[in-house]
Order: structure tokens, then C-alpha cells, then sequence
């Protein structure tokens, strides 16, 4: 399936602001189709482990701290060339630079609080995947 899967993740600041339901149906109206959808609320450990690749990085610690703060929806999504789609689809890191009616700039706050996460690579997507899914809950 690489290539045409997606992980994304709809972050804590999102959630909290009751924007769940407007940004799957976004997602829904982009085109991408829902493969498997789980609501959950990682702990420090997990979002240790799933950020691990960044930990070398100074936004680390409050990554963590921020992805464990509170529920998050995890999303596979599938699409054609869904990396390149969904990341132009969501917009900019940064949410003020986020091209209009993008999700970032319609319901992210600041660059860690930009409302969604999305892979970067169809390696990166998988493992991600992989992170949230066992075969058996994906549809």
C-alpha cells in the first residue's frame, strides 16, 4: 500500500476545541477515504516512542508533553499519492502560513499546535501506521 496510505493524527489542541467532526469531514471531502480511525489518549511512553525519530531535536520535550496532553483521533487514510496530497491538502507547519481553507489554517493555532499530523514519507506512513493498526482494524 505504499503510496497510497496516510497516518494523521487530529492533536490534542484540536480536539479539545471541538473541531474533530469538521476536520474528518474535510478530510472526507478531499477525497480520502477512512481505512481505520481510533480515539485515544497516548501517553508520555507512547508519545515517546511514536516521536522518537525527533528526540535529538529542542521541540522534543514539549512535543511529548503537548501529544500527551489529551485525546487525539489517529486516522489511516488512503488516497492516491496520499503523502504529497494530504500534506498539500492540511497546509503549512505553521498555521499562519498555511495556505487559506487548509486545516492548519482553518483550525491550527501555533506550529505545534497546528491541529493535525501528517506523514512525511510512504516509510514514515507505514510505520505510523503500524504504531495505531494491527491488519485487523484496517478496512
Amino acid at each position: 500500500m505504499a503510496g497510497k496510505i496516510t497516518l494523521t493524527m487530529i492533536k490534542p489542541e484540536a480536539v479539545r476545541n471541538g473541531n474533530t467532526g469538521k476536520i474528518l469531514d474535510k478530510i472526507i471531502e478531499g477525497g480520502f477515504r477512512i481505512v481505520a480511525m481510533k480515539y485515544l489518549k497516548l501517553t508520555r511512553a507512547q508519545a515517546e516512542q511514536f516521536y522518537f525519530v525527533h528526540r535529538e531535536r529542542p521541540f522534543y520535550k514539549d512535543l511529548v508533553e503537548f501529544m500527551s496532553s489529551g485525546p487525539i483521533v489517529a486516522t489511516i487514510l488512503h488516497k492516491d499519492n496520499a503523502i504529497e496530497a494530504y500534506r498539500s491538502f492540511i497546509g503549512s507547519t505553521n498555521p499562519k502560513e498555511a495556505a487559506p481553507g487548509t486545516i492548519r489554517a482553518l483550525y491550527g493555532t501555533n506550529i505545534q499546535e497546528n491541529a493535525v499530523h501528517g506523514s512525511d514519507s510512504d516509510e514514515n506512513a507505514i510505520i505510523e501506521a503500524a504504531f495505531f493498526f494491527s491488519a485487523l482494524e484496517r478496512f
